[in-house]
């Protein structure tokens, strides 16, 4: 069953680390079969905090996200997320 990760950026606290990050996750793809449905579009948030950036991934399957996000790749990207920005990271099933 499909799945779906959801990024929701709160806020950027370092540009450099995110450009770093933007180059390692768009490496960290791999053979790994995403989709992107939304990326960093514009965003009206209508209920919540208010949320700076939304990225929206599709995969085939929970198992096969969890081995992206998961992956050595990822992980090493990820690295440079964290230290650059505020984010919610959402893991969530289709129907």
């Amino acid at each position: 069953m499909t799945a779906y990760v959801v990024f929701i950026r709160d806020s950027i606290k370092d540009a450099e680390e995110m450009a770093t990050y933007g180059k390692k996750a768009a490496g960290a793809r791999g053979d790994h079969k995403i989709t992107p449905l939304a990326f960093y579009g514009a965003v009206e948030t209508l209920e919540g905090p208010t949320a700076d950036g939304v990225v929206i991934l599709s995969f085939p399957t929970m198992d096969e996200a969890k081995a992206w996000y998961t992956s050595p790749a990822y992980q090493e990207a990820l690295q440079h997320r964290l230290a650059g920005a505020d984010y919610r990271v959402i893991l969530t099933q289709g129907l």
